[in-house]
């Protein structure tokens, strides 16, 4: 019963995600990298699947956990300039307020960036201001490994008739 009244918040704010996709379209310019490097400046754009389910969370319901938030596990496939994959985790609160919500999420992304293979981090901060959506999809810094080390950069999605894709603005050091 306890996850069923969790289910609900989750299910009210993920049909409200295309509309901050929709509506967080703004090309957003990667900062450059802090360091004294010189940074290539690069785009990236492709499609990807995402599978999100409810996490096994197993929180006892007499904690007094507010039923309004949620936990969700990422799963995503992406292709195009990436091809990788990614798993994460995705918090959620609705309110009592029609069309307010929010959530965060992180996911580790493992692949191919144009050619430069590792790993790096993207943080996700949505919120859903009566009915007004924001979206923020930042690199962490410093979180890339392997051929990605010092990516920055920020992502956008898009959802157009069920299909997502992505736009990212990314940059790398030059390599020497």
């Amino acid at each position: 019963m306890f996850l069923r009244r969790r289910a609900v918040p989750i299910a009210a704010f993920l049909l409200c995600l295309p509309l901050v996709a929709a509506h967080a379209q703004t090309r957003f310019s990667a900062p450059m990298s802090t360091r004294n490097e010189t940074a290539m400046s690069m785009h990236a754009t492709g499609l990807f699947e995402v599978t999100l389910a409810p996490a096994d969370d197993k929180i006892d319901p007499s904690l007094g956990i507010d039923p309004s938030l949620g936990r969700m596990t990422i799963d995503k496939h992406f292709h195009g300039d990436l091809e990788a994959t990614s798993k994460g985790e995705m918090l959620s609160a609705s309110t009592a307020t029609k069309g307010s919500a929010g959530y965060v999420a992180i996911e580790v992304v493992s692949g191919t960036l144009r050619g430069h293979t590792g790993t790096f981090v993207l943080q996700h901060t949505g919120v859903m201001n009566r009915g007004v959506p924001s979206l923020s999809i930042t690199v962490v810094p410093d979180s890339g490994t392997g051929q990605l080390t010092g990516l920055v950069g920020r992502m956008t999605i898009n959802i157009v008739d069920g299909k997502h894709s992505y736009d990212f603005n990314y940059s790398l050091p030059e390599t020497r």
